[in-house]
């Protein structure tokens, strides 16, 4: 199984939280433009809530791939947008593309997802959120090596973020 066109992106805090109540834990707009600039022409996959968390429907400029046993789509409003009723159909259609494809959340597409990727771009926010019910599988991580990080300063949460690449051990 070739897995080198699959991805994770994912923004997490100290403890690997990535969301409280179908919402990000902060609006950090760094880590937003970056998140566009990796996944920008590319396919994003995603659960359920995270289509339904989305501000702007579908992302533009992406192919959008929805995985939810029961969510309905109208197709005159939303042509292009794809709907797989469980995650292995999602993850055979992203095998047989040949661009890179990322998993974009939410915490149980993250939890099956982490198996079969290659990178994990994974952007470390230097602080502990509050109030988090959703986390990322960060003891996975150990299957995978940093090939790069960039620290920034994020004004709008007062604290370092850093992007992370993660590739995985062979």
């Amino acid at each position: 199984m070739n897995l080198n066109n699959l991805s994770i992106i994912a923004a997490v805090d100290l403890n690997g939280g990535i969301g409280y109540n179908n919402n990000l834990l902060w609006y950090i707009p760094e880590d937003l433009k970056y998140f566009k600039k990796i996944t920008l022409y590319k396919t994003i996959v995603m659960g359920k809530n995270t289509w339904l968390s989305l501000p702007i429907k579908p992302l533009p400029n992406r192919e959008n791939v929805i995985i939810s046993k029961t969510i309905n789509i109208d197709k005159e409003k939303f042509p292009d947008i794809i709907i797989f009723r469980d995650f292995y159909s999602a993850l055979d259609y992203c095998l047989s593309k040949k661009n890179e494809c990322f998993f974009i959340g939410g915490e149980s597409i993250y939890f099956k997802a982490i198996d079969y990727v290659d990178r994990v771009y994974l952007t470390y926010i230097n602080k502990k959120a509050e109030l988090v019910n959703k986390f990322f599988p960060l003891e996975k991580i150990r299957d995978f090596y940093l090939c790069s990080e960039e620290k920034i300063w994020a004004q709008s949460i007062s604290a370092e973020i850093y992007f992370r690449i993660y590739k995985r051990i062979k």
